[in-house]
């Protein structure tokens, strides 16, 4: 069977009955329009697979992924995923022509070298449209040279599918990248610049080469080559910000040869940089086929020399590897800080305190290695006063010594001037003069954070006049008292990254408007600061979502 779309638990709660049934009706004119009219179907995975004879592919995973694309936008949201097609259909998975070439690990129903898969709902693009995976190895009979192919087709009432045909060659051209060495003394701002080559470790030569390389959002490319094609992406989720670029060489890679740019490549970092990736790669791709690789983006050709490849005759076998990237710079910081609140109410009175977060630059932090993982600071209540509405993205937690309180959390990645306001509603039960509660982040130990002593801040509930903390003289700005507080948290002047849906860094959060968005915690790493915050997010999920609007930006604010 394929793998369908997974189920999101609830009857549509998240939805609500009009949206269950806009959903309902989505998916029965889906079903009517294929009845009048084939819906097209792509089946999409690699068309290319090339097999080591020498130590053969030191990755476990399959080649191949195979979906299938239907017209249509990907759902994006909370619910039941609404299908655009109800009906019987088949993919069928033929790859008797590689007996005698390579051993195949089909999915579904396998009778030989033929693979069934059946299905019943197909969605809108190809995200939900999982067939099944296929993974090649090398075995006693595979020689170099020694080629075939898998074709993989589709029947079904009323659509239409587009097949798909996977050539698959042993003991070919393979490539390996030139090691990049670690620029420890490279900062924001300057460029590096990377020894970029290939080694080709097949027993055949190629017919030419394809470059590929990759910069994140705080990393560009000075040059404009003849022969490379530039993508640049500025808008949408920041985690899929930056530029990439398509090379191509004619001329014949040899088996057994290295090669190297005629000069280094420039890799320039913005003043904003931290731990921003790039990466590149070699591939055995005729120039003619590197069409194929431009992912459905949009490319502007290059218009100075051309990038050149020269034959090197000394190269170390150890400098290559399969995977070529680099963090750049690991020298930059950034300064977050939490702004307090100070009001004065009496009992029975409700009040907003506005705590403010906010960070000062000059470094972004991108947390491209964990995905956009969330870190959070936690906020203790004053005594004598109840909480009635919590900001969004804020939850009722127990904190050191069973003490209720709660934690916030801040998407990433987070823009270098993102500013966001987190109003809390409080009903005061009874006066406590001077009753504090502290908002604070955790320690975490990150060398780029430049400046800790702001990293906490106070709520004072009825405290002298010209309430102070710690002798710093600030007061706890940043409160009105209100009956009604607005959405929540707020994003002030700046802009940051909401639950991963990205920011243009146009001042908005996500997509132009303010898209709302879910947090996503995927995985460790990428700076000290969310390794160390990815415990604290596994008592809330990924399921939190958060409405950010711009506000302007909060002065003051009691630093503990």
């Amino acid at each position: 069977m394929t793998q369908q779309a997974q189920r999101r638990p609830g009857p549509l709660r998240a939805l609500g009955l009009v949206a269950a049934a806009s959903l309902v009706a989505a998916g029965a004119a889906g079903t009517a329009r294929a009845a009048d009219e084939p819906l097209p179907v792509t089946i999409t995975g690699e068309d290319r697979v090339d097999l080591s004879l020498g130590s053969g592919d030191d990755s476990p995973e399959p080649q191949i992924d195979l979906r299938l694309n239907v017209p249509g936008e990907e759902f994006e949201g909370d619910g039941v995923v609404p299908p655009v097609f109800t009906g019987d259909y088949t993919i069928r998975i033929d790859a008797t022509g590689l007996e005698g070439v390579a051993s195949v690990d089909l999915p579904c129903d396998v009778d030989g070298l033929v693979a069934t898969c059946t299905g019943w709902e197909l969605y809108a693009g190809q995200q939900y449209n999982r067939v099944g995976k296929i993974r090649l190895d090398v075995d006693d009979d595979s020689e170099a040279g020694d080629s075939g192919s898998i074709k993989v087709t589709g029947e079904g009432e009323g659509l239409d599918f587009t097949p798909l045909d996977i050539d698959v060659l042993v003991g070919g051209p393979e490539f390996l990248n030139h090691t990049l060495p670690l620029p420890g003394d490279l900062k924001a701002g300057d460029t590096y610049k990377a020894p970029v080559g290939l080694r080709n470790v097949g027993t055949l030569p190629a017919e030419g080469a394809v470059l590929r390389f990759h910069g994140s959002r705080g990393v560009s490319f000075p040059d404009s080559f003849g022969n490379c094609a530039y993508s640049e992406v500025t808008t949408g989720p920041l985690l899929r910000q930056g530029t990439d670029v398509i090379c191509t060489f004619p001329d014949t890679i040899e088996a057994g040869a290295a090669y190297a740019l005629a000069e280094p490549l420039k890799v320039g970092t913005a003043d904003f940089a931290l731990r921003d990736i790039f990466t590149y790669s070699f591939t055995a791709v005729p120039p003619d086929e590197a069409d194929g690789l431009r992912e459905g983006k949009e490319y502007r050709q290059g218009n100075g020399v051309d990038l050149e490849l020269r034959q090197v005759s000394d190269a170390d076998p150890a400098d290559y590897t399969r995977y070529a990237e680099l963090d750049l710079p690991l020298k930059n910081t950034y300064d977050l800080e939490l702004t307090g609140a100070s009001l004065d109410a009496g009992a029975g009175d409700t009040v907003t305190a506005e705590i403010g977060f906010r960070n000062n630059g000059p470094a972004w932090i991108s947390a491209l290695r964990s995905g956009g993982e969330p870190f959070s600071f936690t906020v203790k209540v004053p005594e004598g006063a109840t909480v009635t509405k919590a900001p969004e993205k804020c939850r009722e937690t127990t904190l050191a010594e069973d003490e209720k309180g709660y934690r916030c959390w801040v998407s990433t990645p987070l823009l270098e001037d993102a500013e966001f306001t987190y109003p809390f509603e409080l009903r005061v039960d009874r006066v406590v003069e001077n009753a504090k509660g502290e908002v604070a982040l955790p320690d975490s130990g990150d060398p780029a954070e430049s400046d800790r002593a702001n990293n906490s801040a106070w709520i004072v509930l009825n405290g002298p006049d010209e309430q102070t903390d710690g002798g710093t003289g600030q007061n706890g700005g940043g409160a009105t008292p209100s009956a009604s507080p607005s959405p929540s948290p707020s994003s002030s002047s700046g802009s940051g990254q909401d639950g991963g849906t990205g920011s243009s860094g146009s001042g908005t959060n996500g997509t132009s408007g303010g898209v709302q968005g879910g947090l996503a915690s995927t995985g460790a790493g990428g700076t000290a600061l969310i390794g160390g915050a990815a415990l604290l997010t596994l008592g809330l999920g990924a399921g939190v979502t958060v409405l950010l609007r711009r506000r302007g930006r909060r002065t003051g604010g009691a630093i503990a």
